[in-house]
């Protein structure tokens, strides 16, 4: 059985992407982005996620986020900046954002992001894999790192996986 809130999400995602087949980097440069999704769809997407991603609160995560925004975007189809934009990071290859060029250890990582990694990349992204270029120090807060882990999959087209 479906859960109202994922079948509300799995219907907005679906009417967003209506029209659009392919959404490869390449595509999404050549194609207009998906419209921003409402505040009941981010409710809805947000209720949606695994815990503890579904009890976070999206304001603080997007304060949070404003740390991160003078190195990354989050928009499809947005710019890479110091660091890679994050639209679509998560299940993607730790150094596999096309055009980005990221240090050894990121291209080395073996491994595809999730929010349990990001969790620990962000309290402390030089701990958690020697040798990455990234400079920022870190949130030492696990409130905060889960408030900006459900924004990020809120905002960067993040579907959860359907549930049994």
């Amino acid at each position: 059985m479906i859960r109202p809130a994922l079948f509300a999400v799995a219907a907005a995602l679906g009417l967003a992407a209506c029209g659009q087949t392919d959404r490869t980097p390449e595509a999404s440069q050549n194609s207009p982005p998906r419209p921003a999704l409402t505040a009941e769809q981010k409710a809805a997407l947000l209720a949606a996620l695994p815990a503890p991603y579904n009890a976070a609160d999206l304001e603080n995560g997007r304060r949070v986020f404003a740390r991160c925004r003078s190195c990354h975007t989050i928009t499809e189809g947005g710019p890479n900046m110091t660091g890679p934009n994050l639209y679509g990071v998560f299940g993607r290859q730790a150094g596999g954002h096309p055009d980005y060029n990221y240090s050894v250890a990121v291209k080395q990582a073996g491994f595809a992001w999730d929010g349990e990694r990001l969790d620990h990349w962000l309290e402390n992204p030089r701990t958690f894999l020697k040798g990455t270029k990234m400079s920022f120090a870190g949130i030492p807060d696990a409130t905060d790192r889960r408030d900006v882990i459900a924004f990020l999959k809120v905002e960067t087209g993040y579907t959860p996986p359907p549930q049994p």
